[in-house]
Formats: structure tokens, C-alpha cells, sequence
């Protein structure tokens, strides 16, 4: 890794890092700001999700409101969060790698003596950074969330809120990986933003159709978003060593992949 490109693309992009973290921590502090008052009338609320199609429940995550975890799986890790957090996957890693190859200023990174893989792994390793803070701020504004607005009363499942703040970087870190390896075999910024926007969107999109219908649930086999269950961790149900396996192997092959390629790969600068 090559510390000088790291450090001035942390200065680039840390503002963009801490708008995103800090909306996001804001939105999550709404929720649990909101959870009292659902929670006084969580059988009627559990009634009418109950009354709905059988898949609109699996869809957006709703697992119940009796308990904090489970109101916050469904209101935030299992629909806002995982749209913020695929659009920093694909907007940043774009910016990273292939806008610098269209608009020329790889070029004159790769006149100083970095080598490419050197600079692939750096901006890989930004990508990464920029995913933790936003988590990680989200983590502690939870942590915060919890003890000015749920106190004693709405006790918080500290061990499942956290399960589901690692299993959501490791979607990510497997999701910002295929789209950095889109990026790094790209030239063109807008082509490497649309396929990278594409796969993302179209594997949530495969996820969410899934798990609408019992016959079409065999489409959530083809989606890395198939592995984050944040309802089935605030139920007990989910097998988070496995699936964390899984979306860890992702996330290095495809980021290993990305570099190794774009070491190789012919750039017309």
C-alpha cells in the first residue's frame, strides 16, 4: 500500500465518508427515538403486518415489534441501511479507479514510482476505510440511541445489534469488491457506474423478489444479498459464522482479483 495516495484520498473522500455516516447514525437515532411509542401498541402493529400478504413480511425484514432489535432490523438494517450503504459501494469505487483512468489522472499517478498494484491495493484499502467509518459511526449512535432513548424499559439485544452491524460489512465488503473489480476493468466512468449499478441493483432486486414468493424463492440463491439476514439474527435463526464466511471469501477474491487484473491489463493513458 502506498501510505502518501492513501492518506490524500482519505483527504479527498473523508467529507463524503462522514456525510453518509453521519445521515446514516441519524436516521438510526430516529428509530430508536420512534421505538417507545411502537412499542406500547406492537400487538395492533404486529396484527396488521400479520394481515398482509405472507411475503411483504420477509421482504422488508419485519420480524415484529415487540423487541428493539426487531423494529430496528426491519426499519433500518433491512432496507435503508443496505441502500445506502450500495450506493457508496458503487459510487465510490467508480470514483476510485475508473474515473481516474477516463479522465487521465491515473496516468500521472502511475509517473510517480507507484506501481499498479500498489494503487489498486491503496484505493481498495480507501474503499474499505470509507465502509468502516460509516458502520462504525452507525454502530456508536446505536450504542447512543440505546441509552437516551430505550434505557431499562426497552432493554436492547447489544450482541444481535452487533451482529447485524458486522454481518451488514461484510455484505459490503463482498458488494463494494465486485464493483471495485467492475471499476478497476473499466476505462470509462459512466460504463463501470452503470454495470457496477446494475449487478448491485439487480442482486437486491433478485433478493427482494425472492423473498416476496415461495415459487420464485430459488432467485435468492443468485444473490449475495441472499447472505444478510438481519431478521433471522434479531430471531436467533441465522447461521452468522457461515454466511459471515461466505461474504468474507467474496470480498478478498473479488478485491485480489481486482488488482491482479488491473496489474495486467492494457490502459490506453
Amino acid at each position: 500500500m502506498k501510505t502518501t495516495l492513501y492518506a490524500q484520498m482519505m483527504k479527498v473522500n473523508l467529507r463524503g465518508f462522514l456525510n453518509y455516516a453521519f445521515g446514516s447514525a441519524f436516521y438510526l437515532l430516529i428509530i430508536f427515538w420512534l421505538y417507545p411509542g411502537i412499542a406500547k401498541n406492537a400487538a395492533a402493529i404486529d396484527s396488521i403486518v400479520d394481515s398482509m400478504p405472507e411475503g411483504f413480511g420477509r421482504a422488508f425484514g419485519f420480524s415484529g415489534f415487540d423487541s428493539a432489535e426487531a423494529f430496528i432490523s426491519g426499519e433500518f438494517y433491512g432496507l435503508i441501511l443496505v441502500l445506502i450503504l450500495s450506493i457508496v459501494c458503487v459510487q465510490l469505487s467508480t470514483k476510485l479507479m475508473a474515473k481516474l483512468v477516463d479522465q487521465g489522472s491515473m496516468a500521472y499517478l502511475l509517473s510517480t514510482p507507484t506501481t499498479r498494484g500498489q494503487i489498486a491495493f491503496t484505493q481498495a484499502v480507501v474503499l474499505v476505510t470509507g465502509l468502516v467509518i460509516i458502520l462504525g459511526v452507525t454502530t456508536i449512535a446505536g450504542f447512543a440511541g440505546n441509552a437516551w432513548f430505550l434505557g431499562d424499559e426497552y432493554a436492547l439485544d447489544t450482541s444481535a445489534f452487533l451482529q447485524m452491524n458486522l454481518s451488514a460489512f461484510l455484505l459490503f465488503f463482498a458488494v463494494g469488491g465486485i464493483s471495485f473489480l467492475v471499476s478497476s476493468l473499466a476505462s470509462d466512468e459512466k460504463k463501470a457506474l452503470g454495470i457496477a449499478g446494475a449487478i448491485t441493483f439487480g442482486f437486491f432486486s433478485m433478493d427482494l423478489l425472492g423473498k416476496l414468493s415461495d415459487q420464485v424463492e430459488w432467485i435468492r440463491s443468485l444473490s449475495v444479498f441472499s447472505l444478510y439476514r438481519p431478521a433471522d439474527i434479531t430471531n436467533g435463526n441465522a447461521n452468522i459464522a457461515a454466511t459471515s464466511l461466505v461474504l468474507l471469501a467474496i470480498g478478498i477474491v473479488t478485491f485480489g482479483l481486482a488488482v491482479a487484473l488491473f496489474r495486467r491489463r492494457d490502459l490506453s493513458l
